[in-house]
């Protein structure tokens, strides 16, 4: 087993970063792109193993076990559960990029949301990726180059990953996870590629029924008691499904606050406490709206796959449906529409997915209207 093992249908990826690490065609900047759940943060990681192993990401050896547990002095992985990624957050990365690894190898910066970086940020970033240490490596992550400044991505070397087949990902859920292989090839399909995806799918039947009860919605818009419905009932599981994980998770950062500033020993709250937890509590709230649209985006994509189907039965298409277990229900629906219209409604979807992620719309608004629009 190697660090490369993880990078699902992306062999080319593979050969080119394995190149790289071996010092053909090494360099200091480099800008990972590919789809969601694509796996391009494990690759800036999986690479990140291979160039602080000394045999190329053997897997097994103690750099490769701390990289890929995020514990290895010399790689720092930068994500965020906000909406942006402030340029105070990249200023502590710049301040770490400019000193000297502790190992004799690479220091490496991985960012995450590369995409998510605000003007400032991007700024910051830029200098230190224009003159970087001899021994520092920059490794950045984004869907696409277009979400990346220009600046910025011109000067990196660009590593593209392709959405792997269903086929590449039920292989790897049966040979890696032991998941059933009927299991698997739902899993595999429903998730478009998201390997993510593909593994809560597999792995736990309430997200399996989460996904089943979004892709009924298409059959059931036909009035607009049934649009408002629909829209309430998204909103609320999708905040649901994140407060499952975000107050937990508040709830121990108020802990670590409250003793970090002595308020548990002291029994009161030092001056410095009150901004403190007013930041904290700010970044919480960001933290948990960009998990509700985060579940909610992937909502809209079952939605899309459900139309998408639409289309191929209409059209004749020989492959297999996203969304083959219930192909009657979408045979009933390509019989009531027609491919123009379905096409229409994806684009929709869409333009409520920029409204949530882009234009900050309140789920409940964006998610109503374009009920409705479905319904035509």
């Amino acid at each position: 087993m190697t660090v490369w093992d993880s990078l699902v249908g992306q062999r080319h990826v593979i050969d080119t970063l394995r190149s790289a690490a071996a010092g053909k065609g090494m360099t200091q900047s480099w800008l990972f792109v590919g789809p969601p759940g694509s796996g391009r943060s494990n690759a800036a990681i999986a690479f990140a193993a291979a160039l602080q192993c000394p045999q190329g990401g053997c897997g097994t050896c103690h750099e490769c076990h701390t990289v890929l547990a995020s514990s290895h002095a010399d790689v720092k992985l930068v994500r965020t559960e906000k909406l942006t990624l402030g340029v105070d957050d990249v200023r502590d990365l710049v301040r770490t990029s400019a000193l000297s690894p502790v190992g004799d190898r690479w220091q490496i910066l991985v960012v995450e949301d590369a995409d998510r970086l605000t003007e400032q940020a991007n700024n910051a970033l830029l200098k230190a990726i224009e003159e970087p240490g001899a021994r520092t490596v920059w490794m950045l992550c984004a869907p696409s180059v277009e979400d990346v400044l220009p600046t910025i991505r011109s000067r990196c070397r660009l590593v593209t990953l392709s959405t792997p087949t269903t086929a590449d990902v039920a292989a790897f859920l049966v040979e890696r996870h032991g998941v059933d292989p009927a299991l698997a090839s739902y899993a595999a399909r429903a998730s478009q590629g998201h390997i993510g995806r593909a593994k809560a799918l597999a792995r736990d039947e309430a997200t399996r029924k989460r996904r089943s009860e979004i892709v009924s919605i298409a059959g059931g818009l036909d009035s607009l008691g049934a649009c408002m419905r629909a829209a309430a009932h998204l909103t609320e599981v999708s905040k649901a499904e994140a407060d499952a994980v975000t107050i937990e998770l508040d709830a121990q950062e108020k802990a670590d606050l409250d003793t970090a500033y002595g308020v548990v020993e002291r029994g009161r709250r030092p001056r410095e406490y009150a901004p403190a937890l007013s930041a904290l509590e700010k970044d919480q709230k960001r933290r948990a709206t960009r998990r509700q649209r985060d579940v909610i985006d992937r909502g809209l994509m079952d939605l899309v796959s459900v139309y998408r189907d639409a289309i191929a039965l209409a059209s004749g298409a020989p492959e297999q449906l996203v969304n083959e277990e219930i192909r009657p229900a979408i045979a009933d629906l390509a019989r009531s529409s027609t491919p123009e219209l379905n096409l229409r409604r994806i684009g929709w979807i869409f333009e409520a997915r920029e409204q949530l992620m882009e234009f900050n719309v309140p789920p409940a608004l964006a998610l109503e209207s374009m009920m409705v629009a479905l319904k035509s």
